[in-house]
């Protein structure tokens, strides 16, 4: 019965309900992106470059559009992730100098 209680302390933490609303923010965001990648910004690669979709370029029997297609969405996955990563360190840092602008009340 002692793990039982530990388990229970654990969760009521909110450490574990932090990370299970972090997972499901992260889902719905992924979805988001990768729409945008998918549905915007490869078709729109595809065209400039005179392709009917990048996934389909291939050298014999070798489908580099595949691996192409997959090393863009990485790099605009992470540069969209640096882009939420930096507003939110901007957004705590003016809290923080909020805090610390607000006089004392008397």
């Amino acid at each position: 019965m002692r793990i039982i209680k530990e388990f229970q302390e654990f969760v009521n933490r909110g450490n574990v309900v932090d990370l299970a609303v972090a997972v499901i923010i992260g889902s719905a965001f992924q979805n988001i992106v990768n729409s945008l990648v998918n549905d915007l910004i490869m078709p729109l690669i595809a065209l400039v470059g005179g392709w009917a979709k990048l996934d389909d370029l291939r050298f014999g029997p070798f489908n580099y559009g595949k691996l192409i297609a997959n090393v863009l969405h990485f790099f605009i996955v992470a540069f969209v992730l640096f882009l939420v990563v930096k507003a939110m360190n901007k957004a705590k840092t003016i809290i923080v100098q909020d805090d610390d602008e607000t006089p004392p009340t008397a």
